[in-house]
Order: structure tokens, then sequence, then C-alpha cells
């Protein structure tokens, strides 16, 4: 069984990544098996590049194979914003509450034509081996008035995926990871992994 270490703390992340790699030959480690490793900034341009340095750096520390992910919203509304800044959008004491409070605040007023958004995720892998590998997922849909459900995290609450009328929060999560960004990031990096673990 080879070991893989998912860059994450987030616990709501770490439980949608293991769903969708459930059945693999593989023992999933996360940055809660290692804590002290320091926080890693994020100063990428782009979320590839946020992936990439995490996945590098968590190797650097554990040498165990690992994957991250970085992922986010555009509000087309708002130029794509607040894309790599999701995490911190309400500024350096962000949290998902104040995120959200501003996002709505931004698109107050607005019809639901204008406040079309996708989210957005990379994942990378990394060893000194595979060097460097990214799978990206993406999923459409708009931003509503106010957040509803409980299920999700982030700006799930608020975000409406094309084609349903339940927000991330609201679905299931067999739903949602079919359907979602990182879901769908999940299933490239799924093919990959049947073969690498096989």
């Amino acid at each position: 069984m080879k070991q893989f270490v998912i860059a994450s703390k987030n616990e709501g992340k770490i439980k949608e990544i293991k769903n969708a790699l459930h059945g693999l030959n593989l023992e999933l480690l996360s940055l809660a098996d290692f804590p002290d490793i320091p926080d890693i900034e994020e100063d990428g341009r782009t979320f590839e590049e946020n992936a990439i340095k995490k996945a590098k750096t968590v190797f650097e520390h554990t040498k165990i194979t690992t994957f991250a992910d970085d992922s986010g919203l555009e509000v087309e509304h708002l130029r794509n914003a607040p894309g790599v800044y999701s995490k911190r959008f309400s500024g350096d004491n962000s949290t998902d509450e104040l995120n959200n409070e501003k996002l709505l605040k931004e698109l107050e007023g607005l019809d639901i034509d204008e406040r079309r958004a996708r989210f957005r995720c990379v994942i990378s892998i990394y060893n000194p081996f595979i060097n460097e590998l990214s799978f990206e997922g993406k999923c459409e849909g708009y931003i509503i008035d106010e957040p509803k459900g409980t299920n999700g995290f982030g700006y799930d609450p608020l975000f409406v995926p094309e084609g349903y009328h339940k927000t991330f929060a609201e679905l299931d999560l067999v739903t949602k990871n079919k359907i979602s960004h990182r879901g769908r990031a999940l299933a490239h990096l799924r093919t990959y992994l049947e073969k690498y673990v096989s």
C-alpha cells in the first residue's frame, strides 16, 4: 500500500478527497499527521503555482509523494475575483463568514444574470520521479443572495451549480463530488492513481 500526503489541514477538504479516492490501494495522510510542517504562504499568481508550491514543500518535509490543491471562486462581475485570493478575500483575518459577507455586499442588487461564477480547482502531485503533474476541474454556476445549507465550507452556501437548484452546501457529498470543481479534478487524479498504484 503506497502512502500519499494530502497537503491540507482543512477537514472538509480532506474528507472530500478521501471519499473521492476511496477503494484505491493507498494510505492517505494529511498535514494533521505532520504538525511540525509550518504554514505555506500561497503567493502564486495562479491556482497551479500555489498547488505545486504546497506539494513540493510538503514533500521536502515528509519525503512522501504529496498532492496539494488550490481552488477558488471566480465571479464574472468582479473580473474573476476573488480567484487565488478566495481564502483571504475579506483581509488577513478572513473567515468563511466574513468572505461570504463581503461577496454578498459586492453583488448586492445585481440580477441573477450578473451573478455568474465558477469554482476552479487545480490538484498538483509531486515527488522527484513524477516531478510536477497537475489536474484541473471547474464548475459553472451562480451566486445567490443569502447563504443556504450547512454541508459545505467556504463559499459553498452561496454557490448554486449549473443545472441545480441547491447550493453546494445543501447537496449531499456524493452528488457534490461528482459535479464540483474539486470532484472533477479528483476524477482526473483518480484515473492517474489507478495506474500508478496498481
